[in-house]
């Protein structure tokens, strides 16, 4: 077999050539002697094989490069996931936001109408419960999760506040009874998991279902008014612009959790 050649420099001192005869490497030095880059241990020898037209000679330092599965390939699902996870924060904030123009109209009247404060109070409780389900402790790596929602119970929190102020007595009773038994839920949940479940996978499963259930109960909220907007044939109590940034938040969130595929966001979604 043709003796084939190659000389690499590894340092000012001496040229190192590397003979490969019938695939397997001899190594000679020319110059002044120079330790050797990397020795491979006798207990662990590396079977080399012979170069190709087609197939260039690489050395295993090389080879271990250019394995399958280049990380670079994980960095730019998880760069595509938070750019994803940003733009669902802006519509999720946009839609905490939607329903503004129905409580300023609240404030002007001092009255809520016909408003139920059914959305606000499903909204409330599937916020918390998200903000619970992003938390490190519970899934790590769900900083946008928690941020969102943690704005959102915020915003949530100021409608009911509005809705209490001036709702009749028997609907101010009604709030507080549905926020008390929220409180003690959430309450329950977290003693429950963070003392029964003990790795990530148990408690990011429980808090998941939890959060989807609560999340379908969000979503079919607004329909306990579909009664009145039938009666009246008027969707005046039951706002386009919510419907709407509902649709397009779950799109975008459904969006994030396929990226990297996260099974309760999805059925959130």
């Amino acid at each position: 077999m043709e003796i084939m050649k190659m000389e690499i420099m590894v340092s000012c001192r001496g040229w190192k050539k590397l003979k490969i005869r019938s695939g397997v490497p001899t190594i000679t030095w020319e110059g002044e002697a120079a330790a050797p880059i990397y020795a491979p241990p006798p207990s662990a020898p590396i079977a080399h094989s012979p170069p190709t037209h087609n197939q260039p000679f690489l050395l295993p330092q090389a080879r271990q490069l250019l394995r399958p599965g280049d990380p670079s390939e994980m960095v730019s699902a998880d760069a595509a996931r938070n750019v994803v996870g940003i733009i669902g924060n802006v519509i999720s904030f946009g839609l905490f936001l939607s329903p503004t123009p129905v409580f300023w109209r609240i404030i002007k009247a001092k009255d809520v109408e016909e408003f139920k404060p059914d959305p606000y109070l499903a909204t409330l409780l599937n916020c918390m419960l998200w903000v619970f389900y992003g938390l490190p402790i519970v899934h790590p790596n769900s900083i946008l999760v928690v941020t969102i929602n943690g704005i959102g119970l915020v915003i949530e929190g100021s409608y009911l506040i509005i809705f209490f102020l001036y709702s009749t007595n028997n609907k101010r009773l009604k709030m507080i009874g549905v926020l008390a038994a929220e409180a003690a839920f959430m309450v329950a949940v977290v003693l429950g998991v963070l003392l029964g479940a003990h790795t990530h996978e148990k408690r990011s499963m429980i808090v998941g279902i939890l959060c989807v259930i609560f999340g379908t109960i969000m979503y079919a909220s607004p329909l306990t008014i579909m009664g009145k907007v039938i009666k009246t044939k008027s969707v005046e109590y039951m706002p386009f612009t919510l419907s709407l940034v509902n649709f397009l938040n779950g799109c975008c969130w459904l969006a994030y959790a396929l990226i990297k595929f996260d099974l309760y966001v999805t059925g959130n979604r």
